[in-house]
């Protein structure tokens, strides 16, 4: 009976993660949010970088871990995996903020995995939430201005519009996770958590941890170049300079992540004892 109930938990958890792995998105089902991205207003991508995208985590943490959670840690080594591969695959792909996105969202796959990089992984969604909606909302507007798509034809842009760059500059840092903004401290409890749980031996923790720095280290490649060539050059245009200067206090989670982590800390002890529970009864 104990096999039957577990056998139907595990086909429970296989469909709601596709469901979720569809709406995070997870490496191979993300192929829809490059074109959704270039095909949409960037009103819309704002919306889905900032929210949408992120009800796919909440319900793999609030579906598949809390109320599956036997069937969780059955497929939590290969689900690291995938979160590794999807982090390197979309630093090293294309240098766009979709792909960008892609990128963070293999942060949060590998951080809901266990319970102290689960609170990594809250604090992982809310940063990238903001960070996101604001650059696409300044991609936006600087295409408002400048009506040009390829990054071939732009350049010189900080000249008409030094508060869109100086913005754009700020939330590229916070995308970067340097330290004191916000992704910074998400990252580093993701690592801590690696390198803490008893669950896996110590080479393969070291071998996830060093292809999660490769991702790191792309990341700001792609990042970099992109402002470089959108804002840097001598390419004047005939616009008009913005009077929104559209700021959110993303450095205030990155100096006090408590702010955060106090209000889901219970929370991911109760889900731990939960899954422990349900470890020792089956």
């Amino acid at each position: 009976a104990k096999l039957v109930f577990l056998f139907r938990k595990i086909i429970f958890y296989i469909g709601f993660f596709v469901a979720f792995a569809v709406k995070l998105p997870i490496l191979p089902l993300h192929t829809w949010l490059p074109d959704t991205h270039g095909k949409v207003h960037y009103s819309t991508c704002m919306l889905l970088a900032g929210i949408l995208l992120k009800m796919g985590a909440y319900g793999l943490i609030r579906i598949n871990m809390e109320l599956l959670p036997h069937a969780h840690s059955i497929f939590s080594p290969w689900l690291m995996i995938v979160g590794t591969i999807q982090i390197v695959y979309a630093a090293s792909t294309s240098p766009g903020q979709s792909y960008s996105s892609v990128s963070h969202m293999g942060f949060i796959r590998i951080a809901s995995i266990t319970h102290m990089r689960l609170n990594g992984a809250i604090l992982q969604i809310i940063s990238h939430g903001f960070i996101g909606a604001a650059l696409v909302f300044l991609a936006g507007t600087s295409y408002d201005r400048i009506r040009l798509v390829y990054l071939d034809e732009m350049g010189g842009v900080a000249i008409p519009m030094p508060k869109i760059f100086t913005t754009f500059s700020r939330f590229s840092m916070a995308s970067l996770a340097l330290p004191g903004m916000r992704g910074f401290v998400a990252e580093v409890l993701v690592f801590l958590g690696i390198i803490t749980s008893q669950k896996y031996l110590l080479m393969p923790k070291i071998a996830i941890t060093f292809v999660m720095a490769i991702g790191m280290i792309l990341t700001p490649i792609y990042l970099l170049s992109m402002s470089c060539r959108l804002f840097y050059g001598y390419k004047l245009f005939n616009t008009p300079n913005s009077y929104v200067f559209f700021i959110l206090d993303h450095a205030s989670i990155g100096m006090y992540p408590d702010f955060v982590l106090s209000l889901s800390v219970d929370k991911v002890e109760d889900s731990k004892k939960k899954k422990d529970f349900y470890s020792l009864n089956f």
